[in-house]
C-alpha cells in the first residue's frame, strides 16, 4: 500500500501527499561510453560521536564508503574529497586524507572509476612558493592513492594571488610535475564565497582568458576543466574554446542535461554533486544516451531538475545538507547528521520540499521506507499533524 502523508506548507497550512509508486531503473550490463560522469560524494558523519561545528570531523566509514558503492553500482563515477564531502566545510585533513585513501582502495577492489580532489586547505599557505607545495603534498597523496587528481580551487590563493600572472605561475609549476593529466576545477562564488576573483578577476572572461591561457599551455597535463558556475552559455563558450582532448566536466547543477547531451557535435562530460542525489535516475539518462535514445534522456532527466535547482538554490554551499537528507531517506544511512552540524544547514520547511521534489521524480526505491523517515522527521521538528 501506497503512503500517505499530510506535508506541512508555507504559512502553517497542510497537503495531503501520496507517494508515488517505485520506479523501476536498471543497473547498467556495461561500462557506459558515450561520457564520462562523476557523482561528488558526501560523507556520512558518525551519529556515535562529537561532530559539532568546529569538531575534527567523525565518520561512519562503513556507510560511507557503502554510498560509493551505490554509486559505482549505477555505472557512475566517484568524485572524492570535493565540495560535496565538506571540504572547507566541516571535513578537516586527517579526515579527508583517510577518505581519498579508503575510497580509493575501495574502488581499485570494485573495478570503480575515482577521481580525489587536491587542495591547500591541510596548511596555512602565505605566499605563492608555500600555495605550489602545499598543492604538491595533496597530489601526492591523490596519485600515490591512485586516483585521478583534482586540482581543486585554493581559497589561499585566492587571498594570496594579486592577478593573473600569479595563477599561471602556481598551475604552471604544478602541472609541469603532474604524473597523470588531472581536473582543473573552477568553483563560482556562489558555492564559496572565498572564491570571488578566481583566476585573477572577478570579469568572467578576464578569468576565462586566463583558464585557457593555462590549459593551452599545459594541455598534455590536462584531461579536463569542471566549470562549477551555474551558467549554461557561459560553458558551452568555454567548451568550444577547449584543445583537442580536453573535457569539459559540467558542475552546472541547474543546466546538466542540455550540456551532456550537446549540440553541434560539442557536449559536456559531469562531474556533478546532483548525481549523488539522482544517481538511479543519472544512470538511466547516460544508459539511453549510449543506444542513442535522445527522448529517453530527456524524460528521465526532466523531472530530476527542479530538484536539484532546489538542492542548490541560494545559499548554494549548503546544498550538501540536501543530498545527505536523501541519502538518509534512501537508506544509505542510518541517521540523518552531518559532520560539523551541517544538517542545519537547510531549514525544515525547504527539507520537506526536497522529499516531495525527489518523490515526483521517482528517487526512492522504497517509498514506505521513505515515507517512515519523513514522517519522523517531521515529528522530531514539531511540524507533525
Amino acid at each position: 500500500m501506497i503512503a500517505t502523508l499530510m506535508l506541512p506548507m508555507h504559512g502553517g497550512d497542510y497537503a495531503e501527499w501520496q507517494m508515488r509508486e517505485p520506479q523501476s531503473w536498471t543497473r547498467p550490463i556495461h561500462p557506459m561510453t558515450s561520457r564520462i560522469a562523476f557523482a561528488a560524494a558526501h560523507v556520512v558523519a558518525s551519529p556515535w560521536e562529537d561532530n559539532h561545528p568546529g569538531a575534527p570531523a567523525r565518520i561512519d566509514w562503513d556507510e560511507t564508503l557503502g554510498f560509493r558503492q551505490h554509486l559505482w553500482s549505477w555505472g557512475l563515477g566517484v568524485a572524492e574529497a570535493m565540495d560535496t564531502a565538506q571540504r572547507g566545510m566541516g571535513l578537516d585533513w586527517a579526515a579527508t586524507r583517510e577518505l581519498i585513501e579508503r575510497s580509493s582502495a575501495l574502488a581499485h577492489a570494485v573495478g570503480g572509476t575515482i577521481a580525489a580532489g587536491a587542495g591547500t586547505d591541510h596548511a596555512e599557505p602565505d605566499t605563492l612558493d608555500t600555495v605550489i607545495r602545499s598543492y604538491a603534498e595533496q597530489l601526492e597523496v591523490v596519485e600515490a592513492a591512485g586516483a585521478v587528481p583534482i586540482l581543486m580551487a585554493s581559497r589561499h590563493l585566492a587571498h594570496i594571488a594579486t592577478g593573473r600572472e600569479d595563477y599561471l605561475k602556481v598551475y604552471g609549476r604544478l602541472l609541469a610535475g603532474v604524473s597523470r593529466p588531472v581536473i582543473l576545477h573552477w568553483l563560482g562564488p556562489m558555492f564559496d564565497p572565498q572564491l570571488e576573483g578566481y583566476w585573477g578577476s572577478a570579469d568572467i572572461d578576464e578569468a576565462t582568458a586566463t583558464v585557457l591561457d593555462i590549459i593551452n599551455d599545459h594541455a598534455a597535463a590536462v584531461d579536463g576543466v569542471k566549470i562549477s558556475l551555474l551558467d549554461e552559455a557561459h560553458e558551452v563558450r568555454v567548451r568550444a574554446a577547449l584543445p583537442p582532448g580536453v573535457r569539459l566536466y559540467t558542475g552546472d547543477d541547474f543546466n546538466y542535461p542540455a550540456l551532456i547531451r550537446g549540440e553541434a557535435g560539442r557536449a559536456s562530460d559531469a562531474l556533478l554533486g546532483a548525481f549523488a542525489a539522482i544517481a538511479p535516475a543519472a544512470s538511466a539518462a547516460l544508459q539511453a544516451l549510449d543506444a542513442g535514445d535522445l527522448d529517453t534522456f530527456d524524460r528521465v532527466l526532466a523531472p530530476t531538475v527542479a530538484l536539484s535547482r532546489h538542492i542548490f538554490r541560494s545559499p548554494t554551499y549548503y546544498y550538501k545538507t540536501g543530498i545527505a537528507f536523501l541519502a538518509w531517506l534512501s537508506g544509505h544511512q542510518r541517521g540523518f547528521t552531518m559532520v560539523g552540524g551541517l544538517h542545519s544547514g537547510r531549514s525544515p520547511l525547504d527539507l520537506v520540499e526536497t522529499f516531495r521534489l525527489a518523490d515526483r521524480a521517482g528517487l526512492f526505491a522504497d517509498p514506505a521506507l521513505a515515507a517512515s523517515r519523513m514522517q519522523a522527521y517531521l515529528e522530531v521538528s514539531g511540524l507533525a499533524r
